[in-house]
């Protein structure tokens, strides 16, 4: 589950101008998430994310918080047994029950999605069509599919909910080519809070036993 924590078309349209039309009105919708985004320094977000696969008889979800500082590419996701960290040049992957940290380089392919991606996924590799709206616990929202550019994607969908009010992302789903699906779920959403951009490193000096594996 630790590739896409998030956290990844075939539309039947009516003709070119009616999927220009389309194509124009998802893209108005997210260039008001991702402005609304970029316009804090660090939000928090409570989440749920669930891997699903039927044909192999497979759901589990895990819960956790996510910290974003949007105009670094920076982030923290803490679950109950890893952590994923950044500062926008390194990822640490801490393994909490094997005490084991994974260091590498952050990957910027449009096929690596991050959990900070999430709000401005849409800007690189993909092509996104608004495909109508719905409603979720009572709040309209805004049904935007996004299928990448890359065909050596791992990932042939990703379907966002924006909610019409705050204009944000609600919830992500990935649909994958293995038939996995990766649904990450937006529980609470806080923005500008403060915190120290110690964060967005690992210290392991705070983290005695814990066996470093540099896989740069």
């Amino acid at each position: 589950m630790n590739k896409y924590i998030l956290t990844s078309l075939i539309i039947v349209g009516t003709g070119i101008a009616a999927l220009a039309q389309t194509d124009a009105k998802a893209k108005a919708i997210l260039a008001q998430v991702s402005k609304k985004y970029k316009s804090y320094d660090v939000i928090k977000t409570d989440f749920a994310f669930t891997l699903d696969n039927p044909q192999a008889k497979i759901k589990e979800t895990q819960t956790g918080t996510l910290y974003a500082r949007s105009k670094a590419n920076k982030y923290r996701v803490s679950m109950k047994d890893q952590d994923l960290i950044s500062d926008g040049k390194t990822v640490w992957t801490y393994l909490k029950n094997e005490k084991e940290v994974q260091v590498s380089d952050v990957n910027n392919s449009a096929d690596a999605l991050n959990p900070a991606k999430i709000f401005t996924i849409y800007e690189k590799g993909f092509k996104y069509l608004y495909t109508g709206d719905t409603k979720l616990n009572g709040k309209v929202q805004h049904i935007i599919d996004l299928t990448p550019t890359d065909s050596k994607s791992s990932f042939f969908k990703v379907r966002l909910n924006v909610d019409k009010v705050s204009k944000q992302i609600s919830n992500a789903v990935i649909f994958a080519k293995n038939g996995n699906k990766y649904t990450y779920t937006i529980k609470s959403f806080s923005p500008n809070v403060k915190v120290s951009d110690s964060m967005f490193a690992f210290d392991a000096k705070k983290h005695p036993g814990v066996n470093v594996e540099d896989l740069r």
